[in-house]
């Protein structure tokens, strides 16, 4: 059986990718190694990593569609909707799911959709 163990994300402003992962998502650090890196994550479970790019890296391409989607039960999906329009953050919706993008361009996004 195969499952999601992490995901690493290469970025170029480590902390301020980690406040908006935190922020928007509610993730909190679950292990610290700076300048390098950090862990983000809800307890046991599959982690976020942030990994600081190199300078050689490609930024983040704007036009790009790839995405990390979160789940969020409906209620609070209809409060983060409120929040991301209030900054003129969202990007595109669906019936169950909002897109915008993080501090780098990266498209983010939560989702309802029942699996």
């Amino acid at each position: 059986m195969t499952f999601v163990h992490h995901l690493a994300l290469r970025v170029r402003e480590l902390e301020a990718m980690q406040a908006f992962y935190t922020t928007w998502f509610g993730l909190t650090i679950v292990r610290d190694l700076r300048p390098r890196a950090l862990w983000l994550g809800r307890g046991p479970g599959p982690v976020l990593m942030l990994e600081r790019r190199n300078e050689a890296e490609p930024a983040i391409d704007a036009q790009s569609l790839e995405l990390v989607a979160f789940g969020i039960d409906a209620e609070h999906r209809s409060e983060l909707r409120a929040r991301l329009l209030a900054l003129h953050m969202l990007e595109a919706e669906t019936a169950h799911t909002l897109y915008f993008r993080d501090p780098e361009g990266r498209r983010v996004a939560v989702s309802s959709f029942p699996f």
